[in-house]
């Protein structure tokens, strides 16, 4: 049998049981201010409705990641999304992974959010509030999403889409977001 498969079919099958991606799912168990593995495994029963050993696994799965991340200081996310922005970080989670998609890029962290860059920055993501992240973004006649907002001259961005929570993380807003993507060079 092989364990790493098997592992990674668990892991499959909880994303389809939560609605939810690994990234979002670690983001929610490290927001919940909990550090015991038995503590964050009964939140994960009761938040994901998953069972005991799911539950289990995933934990297990969220810990191994962190012993095994490199020993800098801190991850500068968990300073952009403290207290109560800490709900918000899944929707940080789905963007980075729905662009990630698109191909290389960097990852800049400032004090309040991430700007992201090809040649030039095409994307800055961070907390506007403590319900809502806003997804800046860099590019000329940016369409394809109802939300984009187009920003007054002279700022760092041209345009904004406000997100309340992942789900709103859909095709068409990273259709847009491709589009600066691709104008970054």
């Amino acid at each position: 049998m092989d364990v790493d498969k098997a592992l990674q079919t668990q892991l499959g099958n909880i994303e389809k049981k939560t609605g939810k991606s690994l990234a979002e799912l670690t983001a929610i168990l490290k927001g919940a201010g909990l550090a015991k593995h038995g503590q964050l495994r009964d939140f994960a029963k009761a938040e994901f409705n998953l069972g005991y050993g799911d539950a289990n696994t995933l934990v297990t799965v969220v810990l191994a990641a962190d012993a095994a991340a490199p020993t800098a200081e801190h991850d500068p996310l968990d300073a952009i999304y403290a207290g109560p922005k800490a709900l918000l970080r899944p929707i940080h989670a789905k963007l980075i992974d729905g662009i990630s998609g698109f191909g290389p890029f960097e990852t800049a962290p400032k004090k309040t959010y991430v700007s992201l860059r090809r040649k030039k920055q095409f994307a800055m993501i961070g907390p506007a509030t403590n319900t809502r992240v806003e997804l800046g973004l860099n590019g000329k006649n940016l369409r394809g999403d109802e939300r984009l907002e187009p920003l007054p001259p002279g700022g760092m961005c041209n345009y904004r889409i406000r997100l309340t929570e992942a789900a709103q993380v859909d095709e068409a807003m990273l259709a847009v977001v491709r589009q600066a993507y691709d104008a970054a060079g």
